[in-house]
């Protein structure tokens, strides 16, 4: 009888195994993208400054399609590219029959937010800033919940033309666009 106890127990205990380990380290990419320049998306809010020119300088957002809408010269692709990328686009095309020698510049103002659900308090849309980590995440979003794992975090990412999600510490920096999923902890 305890016998047959202990094998329906074990058995139970093997079945459970293969679900605590469904979701494996982040890959090598997903940490390698930390060290790289930052790439411009949608959302994204740059400080466009054209020296001698204050007419052109000014805020300017990243719209949904990736595309920086700048007076003279329209719309510019500035997803996937960096900052330094862009300015020589914008002193390319200002050169090209509007201004003699441009000087730009390209900073982002403001990154596109951050997103975190799951066993938080607050859950939801967040703006980033530079220096974010997961711990600051949940800070910003209340806190975790009673029922939270807190020493890992699953993080979904993209990267070039990929959608990653990875499984982090909670001391891992986070990027703008992020999403962070806390967990509920099983015991």
């Amino acid at each position: 009888m305890i016998k047959t106890k202990l094998a329906t127990l074990s058995c139970a205990m093997l079945l459970l195994l293969p679900g605590c380990a469904s979701y494996e380290p982040a890959p090598d990419g997903f940490h390698a993208v930390l060290n790289q320049p930052y790439h411009l998306d949608s959302g994204d809010v740059l400080k466009l400054i054209v020296f001698g020119d204050d007419g052109l300088t000014g805020s300017y957002p990243v719209d949904k399609a990736g595309y920086v809408a700048v007076p003279l010269v329209g719309d510019v692709p500035a997803r996937g590219r960096t900052a330094d990328q862009l300015e020589v686009e914008l002193a390319d095309r200002f050169r090209d029959g509007y201004l003699n020698d441009p000087d730009v510049t390209v900073q982002v103002e403001r990154y596109r937010p951050f997103f975190i659900m799951g066993e938080v308090t607050t859950g939801g849309q967040y703006s980033y800033v530079p220096g974010m980590t997961v711990q600051k995440a949940v800070a910003i979003a209340g806190g975790y919940t009673a029922r939270a794992e807190q020493s890992s975090v699953d993080i979904t990412r993209q990267i070039g033309d990929q959608v990653i999600t990875g499984r982090v510490q909670a001391s891992d920096p986070l990027l703008p666009g992020d999403t962070v999923y806390v967990r509920e902890r099983w015991f």
